[in-house]
């Protein structure tokens, strides 16, 4: 054995004290962090549940949806014009740390998300979930006075806190969290703090009495019939794939578009979400529904959701385009919420309708394409193949992650150069 002195011992002492440290203060301050963070996504999604009770409940709520919208402009005009860039400026603010994420943040997303929800917008919840956990970690930094590395290591975990808590998806959260930043390229230096963070953050939901949406993919048989791949339904998968990715492309040019036609015909930004909430309303008096509006993962009318969506014929040929016009006009015009959720309604649509053309489970075809789409969308593939697991995984083994690999490396690949985050940054070209 080497004596203490060895200069072989002193370099393994001194690193793992070095290791120590790291973990502890990762320890300390991510899970502080998540904790308030997850705390603030229950009382949140408590809120959010009882707003859309509220409005299956009294149906005449949605009439109110374009005063809803002046009240949201309004108030983002008078306290909130130095967040209303939303997601985009957390993502940012990782990027180049300096004047941090005002703490009014919080407040506003949240409201906004609510009323939004209340009246009858069609809009999700992670983006208030991720601004949430943005905002949080960066008032912990300001007050904390940490350095430049800690202050971007620290939002990262916040948006990993705020995206695993929402979802019950810590390893996505995670996952997530270091793969929007920048197109091509993955921040391992943030994984451990960002773990900590959305694991912290999810079991603080979950003690707090939260519980989230389960889905099921019962064709894989699950067992060991579920661990066989089967070349056939890899190359569907990777045809649906490209369906998936167009229509990510779709989702994100139209949402942007709507939003660039509002500012330029539109100069009073309050009055944008008004001209917004006339045209839904208008919408659903054309089509004779309301299927579309709000998250949509379930619908006690009986109608389209998430939910049906895993079901043979649960949801039509172009269900899937009108969420996705219907959420496009909600976020374009101004209104608050994330795209996230709409993105796994307009996948699980979409996928359903592609089960009925390629001959697949609508239960598999829908789970991919709830992965899928938002795997175009936000350029994440990586995060949205785990989440496919973690969602759908049970008993399923790995063929269920070749398929949804699949699926969200075509979407990924054809979605196009815009996604729906305007601050995502290009390390490689996608193909």
């Amino acid at each position: 054995m080497s004596p203490p002195d060895s200069p072989f011992v002193s370099p393994i002492v001194r690193r793992a004290i070095s290791v120590a440290k790291f973990f502890g203060f990762w320890i300390v301050f991510a899970s502080l962090t998540a904790v308030v963070v997850g705390v603030v996504v229950a009382a949140f999604l408590w809120a959010l549940d009882w707003c859309t009770q509220r409005r299956w409940d009294h149906p005449w709520l949605l009439y109110l949806l374009p005063a809803a919208g002046l009240l949201i402009g309004w108030a983002y005009e008078r306290f909130g014009r130095s967040v209303v860039r939303g997601n985009n400026l957390v993502i940012d603010e990782i990027h180049k740390p300096g004047g941090g994420i005002p703490l009014v943040m919080v407040p506003l997303v949240v409201a906004g998300t609510l009323v939004t929800h209340l009246f009858g917008g069609s809009a999700g919840r992670e983006g208030t979930a991720v601004q949430v956990g943005g905002a949080i970690a960066s008032e912990a930094c300001r007050r904390l006075r940490l350095s430049h590395d800690h202050i971007r290591l620290l939002l990262m975990t916040g948006v990993a806190a705020g995206f695993g808590a929402v979802f019950g998806t810590p390893v996505t959260g995670t996952i997530f969290a270091i793969e929007v930043l920048t197109i091509g390229r993955i921040s391992y230096e943030a994984i451990v703090p960002c773990l900590i963070g959305a694991i912290v953050a999810d079991r603080t939901v979950a003690i707090v009495g939260i519980s989230h949406t389960q889905y099921a993919i019962a064709s894989l048989g699950g067992g060991s019939a579920g661990q066989h791949v089967q070349l056939l339904l890899c190359l569907k998968s990777a045809v649906a794939g490209i369906a998936f990715g167009l229509a990510a492309m779709l989702f994100a040019r139209l949402t942007h578009g709507i939003g660039a036609f509002c500012k330029r015909v539109i100069p009073r930004a309050e009055l944008r979400p008004v001209v917004g909430g006339v045209v839904v309303i208008l919408l659903v008096w054309l089509l004779g529904t309301r299927d579309y509006l709000g998250l949509g993962v379930t619908n006690p009318a009986g109608g389209v959701s998430i939910v049906s969506s895993f079901a043979p014929n649960g949801a039509g040929d172009f269900s899937w385009l009108l969420k996705l016009i219907f959420t496009a006009i909600t976020i374009g015009s101004g209104f608050k919420g994330g795209e996230v959720t709409p993105l796994f309604f307009i996948g699980a649509a979409l996928g359903n309708a592609l089960s009925r053309l390629l001959g697949v489970p609508a239960d598999l075809m829908a789970g991919l394409g709830f992965v899928a789409v938002f795997a175009g969308a936000t350029n994440t593939p990586l995060a949205c193949t785990l989440m496919a697991v973690e969602l759908f995984g049970h008993g399923n083994g790995s063929a269920l992650a070749a398929y949804a690999a699949i699926a969200c490396l075509f979407a990924y690949a054809v979605s196009g150069t815009r996604g729906i985050y305007h601050s995502q940054r290009w390390e490689t070209p996608k193909l």
